[in-house]
């Protein structure tokens, strides 16, 4: 059943991918003339990785692992959608980086004869997606050299909660006919599968996969407008309210694989 999900997302990224990349939302023209892509949240937390190995699990078309690329990192991109990659490698060439890029399920992903990676990375909007965490978690361990970091940023599921949705996993998935969080995606409507995964069942099975956590940090804000009801109280800040308290909308993970 889940093989029927995961392929019923990659048509829907496929349709989406295209609106995206002209968005004003993703904004590709000052990603071309030099701006990063990358978020106050993940640019403080994240270790310098010039030189390093870093393999971008769920990249969508690659504005972030490029954006790594741009600061020395030696980057492989992983991501379900074929118009997805085909978008990186186009920017990959106009932005003249050297990151390679894999058209895969991420369960399905090989590294093939290359060693492991020195950091697994991924973030905002991945973990939905995935029907089984310890699938998931084999795939970071399995690609990380001992020592070698993870960190994930995620959505908080404490925002699923507030917005109707279960914060606890289920076998079966939410499937839902969805627009698209970008500016210009009217008219865009595809059937998506989603799974709940609270923060316990991220953090466990890391553990269980030979992830040691080294740090945990929640956000009271996400730096994307892509929530109905987000205020924008500091510029690239958009916050939540819930009776009067801010909900958490990020959490960041970090961890090495110890054995």
């Amino acid at each position: 059943m889940s093989e029927h999900h995961i392929e019923m997302n990659r048509i829907a990224w496929d349709q989406r991918t295209e609106a995206h990349y002209k968005s004003n939302f993703y904004d590709v023209p000052s990603f071309l003339s030099g701006k990063t892509s990358l978020r106050e949240i993940e640019l403080a937390e994240m270790v310098p990785v010039e030189g390093r190995r870093l393999l971008h699990l769920q990249c969508h078309f690659g504005l972030d692992t490029l954006s790594w690329a741009r600061l020395g990192a030696n980057c492989t991109r992983v991501d379900l959608s074929t118009v997805s990659i085909e978008k990186a490698q186009q920017l990959n060439r106009q932005a003249g980086l050297n990151a390679t890029f894999v058209c895969s399920d991420i369960y399905k992903y090989q590294r093939g004869s290359e060693p492991p990676f020195d950091i697994v990375f991924s973030s905002y909007g991945t973990i939905c997606w995935l029907p089984d965490l310890k699938r998931w978690t084999d795939i970071v361990a399995t690609n990380l050299v001992v020592g070698g970091m993870l960190y994930l940023a995620e959505f908080h599921p404490v925002h699923e909660l507030v917005s109707g949705y279960r914060y606890f996993n289920a076998e079966k998935p939410d499937i839902e006919k969805e627009g698209t969080y970008t500016e210009n995606g009217s008219g865009i409507t595809a059937t998506m599968a989603t799974w709940s995964h609270p923060l316990s069942d991220v953090i466990n099975a890391l553990l269980n996969a030979g992830i040691a956590i080294t740090r945990v940090n929640e956000h009271p804000f996400s730096p994307y407008n892509c929530f109905d009801g987000l205020e924008e109280r500091e510029p690239g800040r958009f916050y939540l309210s819930h009776f009067g308290q801010d909900v958490p909308l990020v959490y960041t993970l970090t961890g090495r694989r110890i054995d």
